[in-house]
């Protein structure tokens, strides 16, 4: 699933390519995904043009011309692709044309959407509305996490909370924490101030790297390419069975609530 590595890299992209670029045609195959139904969505969005894309946490925000945004939410496993004129497209749930003939699709194989409102909706917005600051938003300070820290939360729930923190998700939570030495387990509040700010720290350096690397090799960017952050770039995450880097122990996957966590249980130790 794409986290905010992926999500920076991709809105990034979407932002050079589509600049001022005018909605046209399209095809929505799979109303579920969507606020609207097909022909109103289409008939919508057609003739506004893209201004500006970004992203907050896991979402893509494309503002649009005439005082509208497309949302779209990547759900499990979905690639966002551009394709030129006269390309013959792979499979998809949302296709969207330009007038110069240009489109990029949506393949959602699971809990993705696309949603269509005016921005005068946008602050009540639901699924978005409460979506909290990056890591790598100015805000996201040492003193902004020793503040959530004062939460009786487990340390990994507290990270994965996005109403807290946007855009981390259960692939670089792992190493996050391994390197912080912290177990998924251990309540906020009872973790010592120097060790939360060197989790600021490693959380801020873990996502950078990924970034530069081209973000998770297994995802698409929104050319189809797959970049370089592979499974020999994780210490703990995805190893179980494996030596520590650090003391050689054995990585043990565990059950933390609703998901799992990879650690070493000599060096992370609740």
């Amino acid at each position: 699933m794409a986290e905010l590595p992926e999500l920076l890299i991709l809105s990034k992209q979407m932002d050079e390519q589509l600049q001022l670029k005018e909605f046209a045609e399209g095809e929505l195959r799979q109303e579920k995904s969507l606020n609207l139904s097909p022909g109103e969505f289409l008939e919508t969005i057609r003739g506004k043009k893209v201004l500006k894309v970004y992203n907050k946490g896991k979402w893509i925000f494309i503002q649009l011309s005439d005082d509208y945004h497309l949302l779209l939410n990547l759900g499990m496993g979905a690639d966002v692709l551009y394709h030129e004129a006269g390309q013959s497209p792979e499979e998809y749930q949302c296709l969207f044309q330009f007038t110069d003939g240009s489109y990029f699709t949506s393949k959602f194989w699971w809990i993705g959407r696309a949603e269509l409102l005016p921005d005068e909706e946008l602050p009540q917005h639901k699924a978005t509305k409460d979506i909290a600051i990056t890591p790598l938003d100015p805000e996201f300070t040492p003193e902004y996490l020793q503040k959530l820290c004062q939460a009786r939360s487990q340390i990994k729930n507290l990270i994965l909370n996005q109403k807290k923190i946007g855009g981390i998700g259960n692939v670089y939570i792992h190493d996050i924490l391994f390197r912080a030495k912290l177990h998924p387990q251990k309540v906020a509040n009872t973790i010592e101030s120097v060790k939360i700010d060197d989790l600021h720290h490693i959380i801020q350096e873990n996502l950078k790297k990924a970034i530069e690397l081209g973000g998770l090799a297994y995802e698409k960017d929104f050319y189809g390419e797959n970049n370089g952050f592979g499974t020999e770039h994780f210490l703990v995450a995805y190893k179980e069975g494996e030596p520590c880097p650090e003391c050689g122990g054995t990585i043990e996957k565990i059950k933390t609530g609703s998901t799992s966590s990879y650690i070493c249980p000599n060096c992370q130790k609740l």
